[in-house]
């Protein structure tokens, strides 16, 4: 009785298992490795004609720029140019009261001419105790007195005559004139007002043409410079954008300063460019334009396939059924494209979309790629 128990408790189960089995094999079928693959699209890397260009912020500065202060005290009696003027060297600019300078002037010639009289005479009297002397005909004491008097007369001639030059350039320092061409700012006094020595400011007075345009560079690029400024200099190699419009002249490279700030890590380029009509103004903000090492036939490549990990750059390369993660150099941008240095040949296969789901040795599905431009879609939904 207990043997036909234990078997028909196995007819019963066995039927259970076989049933389970076959349920966990239909619901879990098993994978098929194209399944796996990561559908992409991908493009052939071809070359371009690319002008690569680096972009800097930059600042208008003028080659000279003087701030007018008086000299002398007084009251401003005449303002010779207009607001905002463009002024040449040596024009008159602002006049304070000479009234005073000038009478001090005529008083410093009026002590000269008497010191040079009063030498005239103890020079005659020296030359007549001289001959006496010669006969013995006066004490030798009283020539001594007369050589020392001539000497005196001639220090008071010499006071004099600077008494002359000090007052003679109170004279012209009551004159202000250009130091230099270029444009004059707005003035800061008026007709009447009061100046002492120093202050206050008159005005300011800037060079126009030529103009100069600073912008910052990290030690990194002071080599790159360095060999611009030693070499020709081709019209195209510097160009200013001003709110986006190209300045119609060429820049030269003037100088490069002289150290690296310590707090900044840079130092300032100083790029030269003819302002003939005064489109350039000091303290502008623009924006400058470098040529670089991506001119010409250049492996051009949209952005978005590029990935970036610490700070070194990837693209996928498919080969095969697979990808290779490749290190690049990337250079300039262009539009949505970039282009690359280092790292690709025209003719490799690239993913282009598709790139966040791929790994190193990632299996993909792609389709025939395309010869530069767009991404051709590949992989069936």
């Amino acid at each position: 009785m207990k043997n036909k128990y234990v078997w028909l408790a196995t007819a019963i189960i066995s039927p259970a298992i076989l049933v389970s089995c076959g349920s966990n094999e239909a619901a879990n079928p098993p994978m098929n490795p194209a399944a796996m693959a990561v559908p992409v699209n991908t493009l052939k890397v071809a070359e371009e004609k690319v002008t690569g260009t680096d972009t800097y912020p930059a600042t208008v500065v003028p080659l000279q720029e003087v701030e007018l202060r008086p000299q002398v005290a007084g009251y401003v009696t005449n303002i010779y140019v207009r607001d905002g003027q463009h002024v040449t060297k040596g024009q008159k600019l602002y006049e304070i009261d000479q009234s005073k300078y000038r009478a001090g002037l005529q008083q410093a010639r009026a002590s000269l001419q008497s010191a040079k009289a009063n030498l005239a005479r103890v020079q005659k009297d020296l030359e007549r105790y001289e001959r006496l002397a010669e006969r013995d005909a006066i004490a030798k004491q009283q020539v001594d007195y007369a050589r020392t008097e001539v000497q005196t007369a001639q220090a008071q001639v010499a006071s004099a005559q600077a008494q002359v030059q000090s007052a003679s350039t109170d004279v012209g320092y009551a004159v202000i004139n250009a130091p230099f061409t270029g444009n004059i700012g707005i003035s800061q006094v008026r007709v009447g007002a009061q100046v002492s020595p120093g202050q206050p400011l008159l005005n300011t007075i800037s060079s126009s043409d030529p103009i100069a345009v600073d912008f910052p560079i990290n030690e990194q690029e002071i080599a790159r410079f360095n060999r611009m400024k030693q070499g020709n200099q081709p019209d195209s190699l510097f160009t200013l954008l001003i709110n986006g419009e190209t300045y119609k002249h060429p820049g030269k490279l003037l100088v490069i300063d002289r150290a690296i700030g310590r707090q900044s890590g840079t130092t300032t380029v100083r790029i030269q460019f003819p302002n003939p009509d005064d489109v350039l103004i000091p303290g502008m903000t623009v924006t400058l334009a470098v040529l670089n090492q991506d001119i010409g036939q250049q492996v051009v490549i949209p952005h978005k396939a590029v990935t970036e990990q610490l700070g070194e750059f990837y693209v996928y390369v498919v080969q095969g059924d697979s990808v290779v993660q490749q290190n690049v150099e990337l250079g300039t941008r262009v539009s949505g494209n970039i282009v690359v240095r280092e790292g690709l040949k025209q003719g490799q296969q690239i993913v282009v979309e598709g790139v966040q789901r791929l790994r190193q040795g990632a299996k993909v599905q792609v389709g025939a790629p395309q010869q530069g431009g767009q991404p051709q879609p590949t992989g069936k939904k």
